[in-house]
């Protein structure tokens, strides 16, 4: 009789079972997901294997405002921007934005083609062209020469590309300029006069307490309250490549290639240690990130869309 309630209670079990697994929805929703040529493209690379990560759509874009315009639209659900547009995007759409993650520190190198740059007072009475007006770029050197009493012996020209700040640097028609990996790399490999004479996270690290973060993960908030079951497994496997590209740089440079962000394997593997991909996400991103837009308010507060984003900006739930 005992043998005969177990067997009943075990089936019945298996039943349950059976039923709650057949009833468990699953959600086949493709994740469109943006990201620059540069360090983030660079961090989300080993997600772009359409056979290993079906659920990914990925896009690597050259120009900021196409993944901006695609996540305003809608057509992008997450997307890799530079900090202080993420806030930038919280402002605009009302809050319909949820930061995931941290994916990037500082960048920003001061190239050199001669060898009189040994300081950042060096630049007092130059012209430093740069790029990234508009962005993170231009709201760190602003915030670097003023630290340093720079800000009116210094003209800073802005060039629209990367790529080409990095020609003419390459060519000799401009001596000194600010430029984010992994563009350096390329540009120092075009022109062997050429040397890195300042890294500005050193400079940063001396006149701030705050680490600077440059790049981050943001998804539409209505996105994620509909799939929050795919975005927390998306963050688990940003994790992961992240952590694939910091410590088998050799492999990651195959990925980083093939998506067209260098053109060759050994420029991708030098450009990796000095691109400081991470990968924050829950508390430690969220002290990160607000440090950085307090930063970014207290120096401009146009920079970040007028308003500090409120504490509802940072998603919790892979914490």
């Amino acid at each position: 009789m005992k043998k005969i309630v177990s067997f009943i209670l075990l089936a019945c079990l298996a039943l349950f079972v059976l039923v709650g697994c057949v009833n468990e929805p699953v959600d086949n929703t493709v994740i469109n997901i943006a990201a620059l040529k540069g360090p983030t493209g660079m961090g989300i690379a080993p997600l772009t294997d359409n056979e290993q990560y079906p659920a990914y759509n990925i896009t690597i874009e050259s120009a900021p405002d196409v993944v901006t315009s695609n996540f305003i639209s809608g057509s992008v659900d997450v997307a890799a921007v530079p900090i202080n547009l993420a806030s930038v995007l919280y402002n605009k759409l009302e809050g319909d934005v949820v930061m995931l993650g941290v994916t990037t520190l500082g960048v920003l190198y001061i190239v050199e083609n001669g060898n009189e740059i040994q300081s950042i007072a060096d630049l007092a009475g130059r012209t430093l062209n740069a790029t990234g007006q508009g962005s993170t770029p231009e709201y760190v050197i602003n915030y670097l020469l003023d630290a340093n009493g720079l800000a009116d012996s210094v003209t800073v020209e802005y060039t629209a590309e990367h790529s080409e700040l990095g020609s003419l640097l390459a060519a000799g028609e401009v001596s000194i300029g600010m430029l984010p990996e992994p563009n350096v790399t390329a540009t120092l490999a075009k022109n062997e006069s050429l040397r890195v004479a300042l890294n500005l996270t050193e400079e940063w690290n001396k006149v701030c307490d705050t680490e600077l973060v440059q790049g981050c993960l943001i998804a539409r908030r209505s996105f994620v309250e509909e799939h929050s079951g795919l975005i927390d497994k998306f963050v688990s496997d940003y994790a992961a490549a992240t952590a694939l590209v910091q410590t088998e740089p050799e492999v990651a440079a195959s990925l980083i290639v093939a998506n067209g962000i260098l053109a060759n394997e050994t420029l991708a593997a030098n450009a990796i240690p000095r691109c400081n991909i991470v990968f924050y996400t829950g508390v430690d991103m969220k002290d990160a990130a607000s440090e950085m837009f307090n930063v970014l308010f207290n120096a401009n507060p146009k920079s970040i869309g007028g308003a500090l984003p409120a504490d509802d900006m940072y998603y919790m739930g892979n914490a």
